[in-house]
C-alpha cells in the first residue's frame, strides 16, 4: 500500500453479500470546494444492500464495479481550494454525493465541504457515522416535508430501524403525539426515546389501534402487507402519508386521493446545514443514536447479511479507521 492507493469495498458485478470485496483502489484528491475525508467509521443502511443487489441505486451508479455506501464519520485530512468552512483535523460527518456515488466503504472519500458538518461531540466516530442518512432522511420528512407542529398526531412504521427511531425523536421533540410500530421487544425502549404509544404489528393490525392521524411517515411499504395503502386508513381528512421505500404507486395515489387524504414520495439529500442542527439536538441529548453491530470494513458482506436478515435495532456500522 503506498500514500497514493487506500482500501475500499468494491463490487464487480450485482449480487448477494459476498461480492463485497475489499482491495486497494486510488486514493482520491479534493477538487476545489471540497474535502479529503479519513474515514474512521461508515453507516450501513439499506439503500446499501438493495443497491449491491441490483435496485436501490443501481440505476443511478450504473454497471459495476463501484463502491457502495453513503454515511460516514471522520478527520479532514486535506481541503481543496476555496473551502473555508473546515480545516485540516476538523472531525466531521455526513452523506455526501447521494443518491451519486460517494464510496463509504472506503478510507478516504472526497465531496464538496458543505455536504459534511462538524461531528457532535458527545458521540465516538461509530455512533456519529449511524447517523447522516438515517438523521437526514427523518428530519427532511417530519421537518421539511410534512412540517409536523406541536400536538399533531405522528404514526411512524418501522419505528425500530435507523430512519424511524430518529422519526420518533423528531417528531417528540417538535411536541407531535407519537405513535411507533414494531415487534414487542422494542416497545419500552422506543418509549425511552419518545414514543407515546407502540402497536405490536405482529400481533395487532396498527388500523385497528390507532387513528386520527395527521402524519404516517411509512418506512415499510406496500409489498409488505399493503401497509401504506393500509396507513390511508388511519389519516384524519387532509392528512399526510410519506411513503419511503417504494414511493406512491398510480395505485396508491388514487387511493390516497379517494380517501381524502395526501401521499408523496421521499428521497432524502444531502444538507449540512441540517446536520449541523441535528448534532446540536444530540450534543444537548435531544436524541440518541442507537448502534446493535459493528463490523470491520473486511467484513462488509456479513454486516449486509446481518442488515438484510431484518429486526436490526438502529443503525449497523463499519469501521474503518482506529
Amino acid at each position: 500500500m503506498s500514500a497514493d492507493t487506500m482500501r475500499a469495498v468494491v463490487q464487480d458485478g450485482f449480487g448477494g453479500p459476498e461480492v463485497l470485496r475489499v482491495r486497494q483502489v486510488p486514493r482520491p484528491a479534493p477538487l476545489p470546494t471540497e474535502v479529503l475525508v479519513r474515514v474512521h467509521a461508515a453507516g450501513v443502511n439499506p439503500v446499501d444492500w438493495k443497491t449491491r443487489g441490483g435496485t436501490g441505486m443501481a440505476g443511478v451508479l450504473g454497471e459495476p464495479p463501484f463502491t457502495v455506501g453513503w454515511d460516514v464519520s471522520g478527520v479532514v485530512e486535506e481541503v481543496g481550494f476555496g473551502v473555508t468552512t473546515l480545516k485540516a483535523g476538523d472531525e466531521v460527518y455526513g452523506m455526501p454525493w447521494f443518491p451519486r456515488a460517494a464510496n463509504a466503504y472506503s478510507e478516504y472519500v472526497t465531496a464538496p465541504a458543505r455536504q459534511f458538518a462538524r461531528k457532535p461531540a458527545t458521540v465516538d466516530h461509530v455512533h456519529a457515522a449511524a447517523v447522516p442518512l438515517a438523521a437526514l432522511t427523518a428530519w427532511q420528512i417530519v421537518v421539511d416535508t410534512a412540517r409536523v407542529r406541536a400536538g399533531q398526531r405522528v404514526l411512524v412504521t418501522a419505528a425500530a430501524g435507523g430512519v424511524g427511531h430518529f422519526a420518533v425523536q423528531v417528531a417528540r421533540h417538535l411536541g407531535a403525539h407519537v405513535t411507533a410500530t414494531a415487534g414487542a421487544a422494542r416497545h419500552s425502549w422506543l418509549k425511552e426515546i419518545g414514543a407515546h404509544e407502540t402497536v405490536d404489528y405482529t400481533a395487532t393490525r396498527f388500523e385497528d389501534a390507532t387513528a386520527d392521524i395527521d402524519v404516517v411517515i411509512d418506512l415499510v411499504g406496500d409489498a409488505h402487507d399493503l401497509t401504506s395503502t393500509r396507513s390511508l386508513k388511519v389519516l384524519r381528512p387532509g392528512g399526510l402519508l410519506v411513503a419511503v421505500p417504494a414511493g406512491v404507486s398510480p395505485e396508491l395515489a388514487r387511493a390516497a386521493g379517494a380517501a381524502g387524504v395526501r401521499a408523496t414520495s421521499f428521497l432524502v439529500e444531502p444538507d449540512g446545514t441540517a446536520l449541523t442542527t441535528i448534532a446540536g439536538l444530540i450534543d444537548a441529548g435531544e436524541v440518541v443514536v442507537e448502534v446493535e453491530k459493528t463490523f470491520p470494513l473486511e467484513r462488509a458482506g456479513a454486516a449486509h447479511a446481518h442488515g438484510e436478515a431484518g429486526r436490526t435495532r438502529g443503525k449497523l456500522v463499519l469501521t474503518v479507521a482506529g
